[in-house]
């Protein structure tokens, strides 16, 4: 019953998140993120549904620990790094780039640090991360939920670029012709 609820609240934060971007993209002048305001409510709405889901694939992973027939190297060997570069690579990130900069506030474009290897190293890492943990744990569920956080971190960018060439023009045009956007 609890991994049906877990599941239910980890679909259901993708699917209301990938929404979300979709409308972005689709009608930038009305967009949800990134948000046309940064207010004092703004973590609230990024950062509470962001941790619910991380929480959500964490206790999804507990709870089916190693159901899915994964060989222990592909569980550990591999699952663990992508997890601990993965964080190594966001908190180094959101250090250098600033908290409320990641959640949506405005500021100077980025292009220094990870950002001269990737336009999005934040949410590469958090991809590495979802998937070391969908690894590690090897839990149906996990996977279920980890795949659809993976849908809506790829997709994020495609909401972001408009408004990054709308605000920083030509600065952002040169940024996107020798930068990447993932790797």
């Amino acid at each position: 019953m609890i991994e049906t609820a877990l599941t239910i609240v980890g679909l259901g934060i993708a699917a209301a998140t990938f929404a979300a971007i979709l409308w972005s993209i689709t009608r930038p002048t009305q967009r949800l993120w990134p948000p046309q305001q940064y207010k004092a409510s703004t973590p609230i709405f990024v950062w509470v549904p962001t941790f619910t889901l991380f929480g959500t694939l964490v206790a999804l992973g507990i709870l089916g620990w190693g159901d899915l027939a994964l060989s222990q190297w592909l569980r550990y060997g591999v699952g663990i790094p992508l997890i601990v570069i993965g964080n190594v690579v966001v908190w180094s990130a959101v250090a250098g780039f600033g908290i409320h900069k990641t959640g949506g506030a405005t500021g100077g474009l980025q292009t220094s640090g990870l950002y001269r290897f990737s336009r999005n190293p934040q949410y590469v890492a958090d991809i590495g991360m979802i998937l070391g943990w969908m690894m590690l744990s090897a839990a149906p569920l996990a996977l279920l939920v980890g795949v659809s956080a993976i849908i809506v971190l790829f997709a994020a960018p495609f909401s972001e670029e408009p408004w990054l060439r709308s605000h920083y023009g030509s600065d952002f045009d040169r940024y996107v012709e020798r930068v990447r956007r993932f790797v």
